[in-house]
């Protein structure tokens, strides 16, 4: 028998019929939804990921899973043929850690979504992407704290914390899960919540997506929407220098019903010596009047007045359209940190020479800011597995390439990433969200869960001693188990 974790070959089909092998057909006949295999129409497709850096690792083979049934019998079923395995739903894990050469187990056809109108409870598959999350929302006119990119997993976003612009309204997404259902490495289905097996509840408030299990619904309590928003996007193109620290120092000062991201556009020597600059784009979301955001960025607008500029007036579900954030698949590279209290002087500085020396790639380089706070800081560290809750701003780099970029070119890239990502280590808090999984980190495991890390490695122990849900990152079973 292969060990377990190493990748058994994939069987061949000569004389054994469409599966390949016995192993093959025994899932294909023992799961409700389809079994694909390498060759099979869709399963290139369903096997991409999103971050092409690990395009070419591709599964053995692919269940999509129809039920938690599926999900259950999938898993044991891995477990018996010792193939690994590894769950995927919207395949955006910024570290490829949605791919393997085992068994993918696919949660696209776990989709279906309910709304229960008295408790404001909202209940979506584990399948379920972005997309589907915000029509289910917006039938009812209600919401939670979402993403913008509409082919992101719920699971994932969920299972990591979930932050978007209701991050200082509404809180961490996570904080609004009141249940969920989730099968383990033995194939058990569970009911999570705070009265049901609350420790592996408390785990999967922010523990990351793949460590404990595979969850197959979420429960969340949503809120109504505003009755008006006022969205905007603005850009400078010039004056950088003047405007981001005027911007940071005003969206310090704004009110939680405010949202916001701060995104700062890399420029190469050579642009900067055609008179082109870092440009600086405002993307803001107030649970107020266009007269109320006009005041908050009035001390911008003194600096400089912005290139371009879209400030309007609509209603909640209309304004996320206009922030609907889709990009194709390419290969990059994600870094961030946590900023408690204002980003100062010496930080931008450091931000703004940094940006001017990128190397320069087919795609782009970036620097976002979110602003934070608010409710997201108001639930204690230690209440979920969500331990970040004492910032104001989470900075997160997005480097991108593509196949027009040399590997010399790559590893440049990478190089100055890194170096901006050091020289930046002496103003920031030594934490990165789990979510934007940064696999250039060695010490990712304080970083992401800091001091709920030891009960995490517990929980860990007790739900999944042998590590059947494994991945580069994984929370290691540690210390003494703790019944779930």
């Amino acid at each position: 028998m292969a060990p377990w974790g190493t990748a058994r070959p994939a069987i061949s089909s000569r004389g054994t019929g469409k599966w390949g092998g016995n192993p093959w057909q025994v899932l294909a006949r023992s799961i409700s939804g389809p079994v694909l295999r390498p060759g099979d129409p869709g399963f290139a497709a369903l096997a991409l990921p999103y971050n092409l850096r690990e395009a070419s690792v591709q599964p053995a083979g692919i269940a999509r899973c129809r039920s938690a049934n599926d999900v259950a019998t999938s898993i044991k079923w891995a477990r018996k043929y010792h193939y690994p395995l590894i769950a995927r739903s919207g395949g955006h894990s910024a570290g490829d850690y949605s791919v393997t050469t085992g068994l993918m187990i696919d949660t696209k056809l776990m989709n279906q979504t309910s709304f229960n109108s008295e408790t404001g409870i909202a209940t979506v598959g584990g399948g379920t992407l972005n997309a589907g999350v915000y029509e289910a929302l917006s039938r009812s006119n209600v919401t939670i704290t979402h993403g913008r990119c509409p082919t992101v997993g719920a699971a994932g976003f969920l299972l990591g914390g979930g932050v978007g612009f209701n991050i200082r309204r509404l809180g961490i997404a996570s904080d609004a899960l009141v249940a969920s259902e989730i099968v383990t490495a033995d194939g058990e289905i569970l009911t999570l919540s705070e009265k049901e097996n609350p420790s592996l509840f408390w785990a999967c408030r922010g523990g990351g997506g793949g460590n404990f299990g595979i969850n197959t619904s979420f429960s969340v309590q949503t809120t109504p929407v505003p009755d008006l928003v006022t969205g905007a996007k603005l850009l400078w193109s010039t004056g950088a220098d003047g405007v981001f620290p005027a911007l940071m120092a005003a969206l310090q000062e704004s009110p939680i019903s405010l949202g916001t991201w701060t995104t700062l556009d890399a420029v190469t020597r050579e642009d900067l010596a055609k008179g082109k600059d870092v440009t600086v784009y405002f993307e803001g979301q107030l649970t107020g009047t266009e007269a109320e955001l006009e005041k908050i960025l009035a001390p911008v607008y003194a600096v400089a007045q912005p290139a371009e500029s879209t400030i309007k007036e609509e209603s909640y579900w209309e304004a996320q359209k206009s922030f609907s954030d889709v990009e194709e698949p390419t290969e990059f590279q994600n870094r961030g940190f946590y900023f408690a209290g204002p980003v100062g002087e010496a930080a931008i500085n450091t931000i703004l020479y940094w940006l001017r020396r990128w190397p320069g790639t087919d795609v782009y380089a970036r620097l976002s800011f979110l602003r934070t706070g608010g409710k997201a800081n108001a639930v204690p560290s230690d209440a979920t597995a969500f331990v970040h809750r004492d910032n104001d701003w989470y900075m997160i780099w997005y480097l991108k390439w593509n196949e027009k970029d040399s590997a010399q070119t790559v590893d440049e890239n990478l190089a100055w990433l890194s170096a901006f990502y050091d020289a930046m280590r002496p103003f920031t808090i030594p934490q990165a969200y789990q979510n934007f999984v940064d696999p250039s980190l060695t010490d990712y495991l304080q970083q992401y869960y800091a001091t709920n890390l030891p009960r995490l490695e517990r929980i860990k122990a007790a739900v999944d001693p042998t590590r059947v849900f494994n991945f580069p990152q994984a929370i290691p079973p540690r210390g003494r188990p703790v019944r779930w």
